[in-house]
């Protein structure tokens, strides 16, 4: 009886665990209603590439929350979807998405693949911002008609914009077979992309600005399987991925305390995503998880599950048991389980520079 009463409760704790970890929406302190601009990749593509391009995004993404494929590449919530759950506020709906979209909220221009370079490649980031210009110009437009529920140029003006680009530029200049010393000069002028945009931003009215670093590209599983010689670091990962990926998250630091004495009035939170992310990895029995360098939905199985003719939805791809606590989903992108537990450790401030509440922006 005792051994079955344990059995129940390691059972509970097993359902318990991921819920700790989620982001709880009654912590908003928002005074107005949030709006918020995202600029980014498949990190928080929320289905702008199924949208524009009408490319199949197939079960089983979307399995363990949306019960469907949404478009994200994920089994589940993106990081983007818990930010905005802790403010109350629902989902950002894609730019390119016509059908169901009131963008009360904002918008999400982020879609999968995207890089700062080259510019005017869809969907750039210089690509993405001239989409976010159009928008704002139509949208006040329509205000002044008297059409109601639109955003107003206030609207605008208080709107968090983020920026969580980069991680393409660097995998694709590997993937390129470029030296380590060749894709670490590319560092700054993906910097300077970023930089532009957010000097875009600002001289139209944009004073709120959320700009994420990268991750460990090293510790995707589908690096890991497409590099043959592999110089791995004491957790399994590759060294010069992340490396460079850490030179470029230090030139956004930079970029990012430079222009807060470049524009005064602006607000300007540079959020450290590596370093949590790669606490995870390092870190993952300690927190719940279980094979931090294999994907759960892929082709191959141990060490990595990835097979680049094989992807996650397509035919020959199995997917681990739904509700195992795996940080990987599909050999690039985060499971939700591992999303939660990022927005978590976001939500505490204590990766942010300055460290500041998500909510700033919608405080009042």
């Amino acid at each position: 009886m005792v051994s079955h009463s344990l059995s129940q409760f390691s059972s509970f704790l097993l359902l318990l665990v991921p819920l700790l970890f989620l982001p709880h929406p009654v912590l908003s302190q928002c005074k107005r209603p949030p709006v918020i601009f995202n600029f980014g990749d498949s990190n928080s593509d929320t289905g702008g590439l199924v949208a524009g391009l009408g490319f199949p995004v197939d079960w089983p993404n979307g399995r363990t929350f949306f019960r469907r494929s949404t478009g994200r590449l994920s089994d589940g919530r993106l990081l983007i979807d818990l930010l905005c759950q802790s403010l109350n506020t629902s989902y950002l709906s894609p730019y390119l998405d016509s059908l169901g979209s009131k963008f009360t909220n904002g918008a999400n221009f982020a879609v999968v693949g995207s890089s700062t370079l080259p510019k005017y490649v869809p969907f750039s980031l210089n690509i993405q911002l001239m989409q976010f210009l159009r928008f704002k110009a139509r949208t006040l437009e329509l205000v002044t008609t008297g059409l109601g529920n639109m955003i107003n140029d206030e609207g605008f003006q208080n709107a968090l914009y983020m920026i969580d680009m980069g991680q393409n530029d660097i995998a694709d200049s590997f993937l390129k077979n470029l030296t380590y010393a060749e894709v670490v000069k590319r560092i700054p002028s993906i910097i300077t992309e970023i930089k532009n945009a957010v000097k875009t931003l600002y001289d139209h009215g944009g004073r709120n600005f959320w700009i994420h670093n990268t991750g460990p590209l090293g510790c995707l599983p589908q690096k890991l399987s497409l590099v043959e010689k592999k110089d791995l670091d004491p957790h399994g990962c590759l060294s010069s991925y992340n490396s460079a990926a850490g030179l470029f998250n230090e030139g956004l630091r930079h970029l990012c305390l430079e222009m807060r004495s470049e524009l005064r009035d602006a607000n300007i939170v540079y959020v450290d995503i590596y370093a949590i992310k790669y606490d995870l990895i390092a870190n993952s029995t300690e927190y719940g998880f279980s094979s931090p360098l294999m994907a759960c939905c892929g082709n191959g199985g141990p060490p990595y599950n990835y097979n680049i003719r094989v992807t996650c939805g397509h035919p020959g791809s199995q997917a681990c048991e739904e509700g195992s606590k795996v940080v990987n989903w599909d050999g690039i992108h985060y499971t939700e389980a591992a999303n939660s537990f990022v927005a978590s450790k976001v939500l505490s401030t204590a990766y942010s520079t300055p460290r500041t509440t998500f909510d700033f922006f919608c405080r009042g």
